[in-house]
């Protein structure tokens, strides 16, 4: 049978792994959290950015538009150059 200083120092390197286990147990779950966060950030910006995407190419839609009427307007009320000058 151990003395008592042995019992106590096996008794508190019993404890101190135990603690060390469980802190890595938490460590692991806080990290698996936060990876979770992390893709759903991703899917977020994934789908933030196609939504911009989106509104980009109406804009471009829009101006080429813009820019047709434009175009037919300067043909019908713009005059033509005189070839003379």
């Amino acid at each position: 049978m151990p003395d008592a200083n042995t019992r106590w120092i096996l008794g508190a390197l019993l404890a101190i792994g135990t603690l060390i286990l469980a802190q890595g147990s938490i460590t692991q779950a806080r990290i698996a959290d936060l990876q979770a966060d992390l893709a759903q950030l991703r899917t977020e910006t994934r789908e933030d950015l196609q939504r911009l995407d989106d509104r980009l190419r109406a804009v471009e839609v829009a101006v080429g538009k813009v820019e047709q009427r434009l175009e037919t307007l300067e043909r019908i009320a713009l005059p033509t150059p005189d070839p003379a000058e």
